[in-house]
């Protein structure tokens, strides 16, 4: 089965993200912030590491960096930071080594395409 890291400061969007992606097929393991993120992810792994960029402790663009470095990893950002300088982020994380970019807000339809386009790759 496919595992898939949310990292995301919010925790509402974090619950709604595992019903869609258990729904879809998806092992979902939470983390609510980038260091907590990378933990998980040094402990258990995933296939997939969806991350936010504006959080606490390590903000997304840090969690791409270092997931990077560790080893290659599919990637997908996303924010959902106010309107100036949004997509300017978005780019930077896909310019760190992010494969998608996705701005919330975000319909699941549009997030499980992305997904499955990130992992085809």
């Amino acid at each position: 089965m496919t595992r898939i890291l949310v990292i995301d400061d919010d925790a509402l969007l974090r619950s709604a993200l595992r019903v869609v992606l258990e729904a879809a097929g998806y092992d979902v393991l939470e983390a609510a912030d980038g260091e907590a993120g990378l933990r998980l992810h040094r402990e258990h792994g995933a296939d997939l590491v969806l991350v936010d960029i504006f959080m606490p402790e390590r903000d997304g663009l840090e969690v791409i960096r270092a997931l990077r470095a560790e080893a290659p990893q599919s990637i997908l950002a996303m924010s959902g930071g106010g309107r100036t300088g949004q997509i300017e982020i978005l780019k930077a994380a896909t310019a760190l080594g992010a494969a998608r970019a996705l701005r919330k807000p975000f319909e699941p339809r549009d997030l499980l395409a992305a997904i499955r386009d990130v992992l085809a790759r």
